[in-house]
């Protein structure tokens, strides 16, 4: 089972106190005060991994605290620091505060620290307070007390291309064809029950593509899996519709067609908006299926395709309108 949501409750370290002390050795007349400071807390550090798809590790545990700092000793020696805590969750995951629902990150670079709760400092030791009028202090500070927060991880994959359709078109089928992914595969409705990635990979390019479970009419409603998976397809660049042409006429498949981005729209005005490409599948069973595209096609003002997920009719020209379609890193970046 995926899981893409966890609340969580952490806490960073509390600062290690100063201390108080003077030298007491032989030979060593008014030998003043030598009490060091105390250790920094440690930081609760959240690192984004992109061979992680899943927030499974935060519903086992809910409770994460970093090390406290240690008091300073004498000989001004300081305390050591506590030991930060590294939180690793998957790339694309958002990190709201869970009594305000404020947005505190959005973790999208691969490898790159993010504190979310930073230790308390030190305690200063009297050595700190020494001065030409007061040559014995006997103060010292506590320190600092660390970050308490709770806090809701949301994960959101970082696809390219996201395959959506109802139940049964055959999303399994096509990503199992154009990428190495294995999804369950099978002739009823729902056997794909959580968002499967896959990788197109083509000389030096490769699109992440993520087989989204079927929708149906009602979704909003909660009918089938309702809109649980669909916040996965908001940072797509492109969504491929995938249409079951074996049955119906143009009027039934534009139907559906309207159904499902009905269905978006009502999620989101995001996804609503974003570009859309029409595929209809199972052509190996409808030898008319080109024609019906090409009525679709001047009715809806998209781009409509045809293939055939088990014979492999149409795939290689699907994979290359994608890669068309979706900017390499580089091009993004001019």
């Amino acid at each position: 089972m995926m899981h893409d949501e966890a609340v969580i409750h952490i806490r960073s370290g509390n600062g290690g106190d100063g201390c108080v002390s003077f030298r007491r050795e032989k030979y060593v007349p008014e030998g003043g005060p030598d009490g060091g400071d105390g250790g920094r807390g440690g930081d609760v550090v959240l690192v984004a991994r992109t061979n992680l798809n899943t927030l499974s590790a935060f519903i086992r545990r809910r409770h994460w605290k970093a090390e406290h700092g240690v008091q300073g000793g004498s000989r001004n020696c300081s305390g050591p620091n506590g030991a930060d805590l590294i939180l690793e969750v998957p790339r694309g995951t958002l990190v709201f505060d869970a009594e305000s629902n404020a947005l505190i990150a959005d973790l999208t670079v691969p490898d790159q620290p993010f504190v979310l709760a930073a230790g308390g400092d030190g305690g200063k030791g009297n050595t700190r307070f020494k001065s030409a009028t007061n040559q014995t202090p006997r103060k010292a500070t506590p320190g600092k007390q660390g970050v308490s927060l709770q806090v809701r991880l949301e994960l959101k994959l970082m696809a390219d291309v996201a395959l959506i359709g109802f139940p049964n078109a055959g999303k399994s089928t096509l990503l199992s064809r154009i990428s190495r992914a294995r999804p369950k595969i099978g002739a009823y409705p729902f056997t794909t029950l959580e968002p499967q990635p896959g990788v197109i990979e083509r000389n030096d390019r490769s699109l992440v593509v993520a087989d989204i479970p079927g929708l149906l009419e009602g979704a909003a409603e909660g009918v089938g899996l309702g809109h649980r998976f669909l916040r996965h397809i908001e940072r797509c660049q492109l969504l491929v519709h995938l249409v079951d042409g074996s049955e119906g006429d143009v009027d039934t498949l534009l139907g559906r067609i309207h159904i499902l981005n009905d269905e978006l729209r009502r999620f989101s005005p995001l996804l609503a908006g974003k570009e859309q490409v029409i595929v209809l599948n199972k052509a190996d069973v409808r030898a008319e299926l080109a024609e019906i595209a090409g009525e679709l096609r001047l009715r809806l003002g998209l781009e409509v395709h045809t293939c055939s997920a088990v014979s492999g009719t149409g795939l290689r020209e699907l994979e290359n309108l994608l890669l068309e379609r979706v900017p390499a890193v580089d091009e993004l970046a001019t």
